[in-house]
């Protein structure tokens, strides 16, 4: 029960990293030349997940910005809304399984100290 408890808790720490890179990417939608991230899982041992952040390096597409005397390519942000979105609603549903897993793990722990008294 300590193992699903603590396996709970390192996945729901990287959701949150997952959590916070999408809504980077959200509030950087509209700024030139910003570069998405991306958060992967990795896991090392039993039931000790770690997250992993890359930057995603392909462009934007190009925009032509008219200056006082000529104009010049300016890469756009490289987010797409359509990926972020439904990554964050599978993000957060995750996250919310993990924590049902920590407190059915609690409240079974609790059951098992009231037996034992």
């Amino acid at each position: 029960m300590i193992s699903a408890i603590y396996s709970s808790c390192s996945a729901v720490c990287c959701f949150e990293k997952k959590q916070e890179s999408i809504a980077d990417n959200i509030a950087n939608v509209n700024t030139d030349g910003f570069k998405k991230t991306r958060v992967t899982f990795q896991s090392y041992a039993v039931g000790v997940v770690s997250p992993t952040v890359s930057r995603i390096d392909s462009s934007g597409q190009m925009a032509f910005v008219q200056a006082t005397e000529s104009s010049s390519p300016i890469a756009k942000s490289n987010v797409e809304l359509a990926e972020e979105f439904p990554q964050d609603m599978v993000n957060q549903r995750s996250h919310e399984a993990n924590v049902k897993v920590i407190r059915t793990a609690d409240e079974m722990i609790g059951s098992l100290l009231d037996i034992k008294s």
